[in-house]
């Protein structure tokens, strides 16, 4: 019988494909062969100096016949500053058997910078601008001449935030890997309105202080702040100043819901304020950058490319492995159509918008142990699946480590952002953010065994995962994550206003989500049914929620007056579009056949199913829900379910549980957050 085995191994298995290397470096030419990976004693051969150079040697190659296996190109460590954007499409891609993988070679660090460097500062000491800076800071100041680095498109500040266009950001200065500020006043706090002499929309605000009595070109003053809500940042064109009355007038439209006094702002654009260490102003009219450099010497580079520095058109079985890719104005990477295209292992940051985005009927298609940090939106975009058929795109954002984003819009620019159908946010490392973590909408996504900690730190009314206002995006589940230690305490000019954070935040009407096997620590309002339908949080452990689950039915309350036909919330539009009474709907999603004549304004179907919930507030019910509309079944309230050790974190509980006698299932503690995996080797420390 042996020989028999051994026979059919011999017929069936398949003889790997030849895989094709090619070598790029920043000491190539493209006349050579790029196949090896240096230059040969000679230097009549060695590696290519360019990315499309290896892009178009493998077309070559295939349309000839003489690529029969799959093609990685090896690109070694060092700056590549990029223009242009490096764009492969559908006549670059590889198959299953057969890969095409651009790659770092070795332990080398190749990096693709989406600008230009410079060496060297200029001193200001014969500039005649040199004066309008502050006297203590004219001697650490340097400055650049811009078109002598054959730069002259600096770009514009623009409306952005909550509200305005998100367009690319203009051109940003980092230094040693970190972005720098661009000159502004507060330094590192907030102003605050003083008043809003002509009423909350007329376009003006009062400050206090004296410093804009020295800023004398306010052609391009702009301010900053969270004007009215504490979710609702954006960026205002200054068109006045009075200094004696010490009263703002904008370029309309006015701030995001205007202005109202208490609320914070800074002014940005100011050459005067350059004035601390890590501050830089850009003169447009004579193309002169202006900086006080954090230290004496570093690299610097200036955000160059609006478009993102490699886009994937149309490709399927393309992967970028371990680059590192920064320093543009607007996205990172572009993942458009094709399938199986994986981002891995990568690290993105000082990005000007977003870090990867992979949508326009992508499939199949991920980005996977990588680090993002820096960026001026959000990290990760993914927008998958036919919610109309109810087809997932099987779209993914996995074991990434994501913090510090949202430099330039603060809100709803999320560390990742799921859309459509059927994507999966999984065993990744969110914190340090302005606003949310995790934020989307659509159907059949799964949001799990990720870490979440110290988000919305500077924004209130706001959720570390956050979807609304849809009856219909349903079957989203959230379980076995980790959140801790959300944003407390009081933000500026908060007084008075919902300024709460939520962990899981189901608002305005969201439902059919399930939330099980969580474990939420010091996270808020921890669970939050915002006027939803049909929601499930069960087996869940809150440590000191305040609340550890809200359900309200807002929309018998404060919000009946958005329930309603051709509402602000298209609660019903978006039910009738969904067309629910057919399939895959009626099918899918039972419940929605006969909601709109079932009194859909009642939170009804919620359940609250074994959790446990020790120290602080278990539960908080509005608008006239009782026991008798919310399900509650074999919760652990108050009591001590015989954690392992709950002062040193340890929440495993033991073997006679009555947690476990009243059918509380253990979680899955070493799978939540950050795994070690082919790409990423190492874990970063906890901080």
């Amino acid at each position: 019988m042996r020989w028999l085995v051994l026979l059919a191994l011999l017929l069936f298995t398949v003889p790997a494909l030849a895989v094709t290397n090619l070598y790029v470096s920043p000491q190539g030419r493209d006349t050579w062969s790029g196949r090896s990976a240096a230059a040969n004693a000679a230097s009549t051969d060695g590696p290519f100096a360019t990315l499309e150079k290896a892009r178009d040697t493998v077309r070559s190659l295939r349309k000839t016949g003489k690529l029969s296996g799959g093609a990685t190109v090896w690109i070694r460590g060092g700056a590549y500053y990029r223009d242009t954007t490096f764009t492969l499409t559908g006549e670059d891609s590889g198959t299953s058997s057969a890969p095409v993988l651009y790659r770092a070679y070795g332990n080398e660090t190749p990096r693709l910078i989406g600008g230009k460097g410079f060496q060297g500062w200029d001193s200001i000491l014969l500039d005649p601008v040199r004066e309008r800076f502050p006297e203590a800071a004219r001697s650490h100041i340097r400055q650049v001449d811009l078109k002598a680095l054959r730069i002259t498109e600096y770009g514009v500040l623009s409306r952005r935030g909550f509200v305005g266009s998100p367009t690319p950001p203009p051109m940003e200065v980092f230094f040693n890997g970190k972005p720098l500020t661009l000159a502004r006043w507060p330094n590192n706090e907030w102003a605050k309105i003083t008043s809003t002499p002509v009423g909350q929309n007329g376009g003006q605000f009062s400050y206090e202080g004296e410093n804009p009595t020295r800023w004398k070109d306010r052609d391009d003053i702009w301010a900053y702040g969270y004007w009215t809500y504490d979710w609702a940042d954006s960026l205002e064109k200054i068109a006045d100043i009075d200094t004696q009355k010490r009263i703002v007038t904008t370029t309309p439209p006015h701030g995001a819901y205007g202005y109202t006094t208490g609320k914070r702002f800074y002014f940005v654009n100011v050459l005067e304020e350059l004035d601390s260490p890590g501050e830089y102003y850009i003169d447009r009219k004579r193309g002169i950058l202006y900086c006080w450099p954090p230290a004496a010497s570093g690299e610097v580079y200036l955000s160059v490319l609006s478009e993102p520095i490699v886009a994937l058109k149309g490709t399927s079985y393309v992967t970028l492995q371990s680059l590192t890719i920064e320093g543009c104005r607007g996205d990172a990477v572009a993942i458009t159509g094709g399938s199986h295209n994986l981002i891995a292992g990568c690290t993105l940051r000082n990005i000007g918008q977003v870090a990867v985005t992979i949508g326009g009927g992508a499939t199949e298609s991920g980005i996977q142990s990588c680090d993002i940090s820096a960026t001026g939106d959000g990290g990760i975009v993914l927008s998958g699946g036919d919610r109309k058929t109810l087809t997932p795109g099987n779209l993914f954002a996995v074991n990434n480590h994501i913090h510090h984003t949202g430099r330039l819009r603060r809100t709803y620019t999320p560390a990742i952002s799921p859309h459509g159908v059927g994507c999966r946010v999984a065993h990744n490392r969110i914190h340090d953010l302005p606003h949310t973590a995790i934020q989307g909408g659509g159907n059949d996504h799964i949001i799990e065994y990720n870490e979440v900690y110290r988000v919305c730190q500077e924004t209130g009314d706001a959720g570390a995962f956050y979807m609304g206002r849809d009856f219909t995006m349903r079957g989203n589940i959230v379980r076995y994550n980790h959140f801790h230690d959300l944003r407390s305490g009081a933000l500026p000019g908060q007084e008075g206003g919902f300024t709460e954070v939520m962990a899981v935040y189901l608002d305005d009407c969201f439902s059919g989500v399930t939330v099980y096997g969580n474990l939420f620590v010091r996270a808020g309002r921890s669970a939050m049914i915002g006027g939803g339908r049909d929601n499930t949080i069960e087996n869940n452990i809150f440590i000191d929620g305040s609340p550890a689950v809200h359900v309200d039915s807002r929309g018998k309350g404060w919000a009946s007056k958005y329930f309603v036909e051709n509402g602000e919330w298209r609660i019903f539009e978006t039910l009738k579009e969904a067309n629910p009474t057919q399939p895959p709907y009626s099918v899918r999603y039972t419940q929605l056949i006969n909601l709109r004549n079932d009194d859909p304004a009642l939170a009804k179907g919620n359940r609250i199913l074994r959790n446990i919930s020790v120290g602080g507030k278990w539960l908080e019910m509005q608008d006239g829900l009782t026991d008798k509309i919310v399900q509650f079944e074999g919760n652990t309230i108050g009591e001590d379910p015989g954690f392992i050790d709950a002062a040193k974190g340890d929440y495993r509980l033991k073997k006679d549980s009555p947690a476990l006698k009243a059918g509380f299932k253990p979680l899955p503690f070493a799978k939540m957050g950050l795994q070690k995996d082919a790409y990423r080797k190492t874990l970063p420390p906890a901080d």
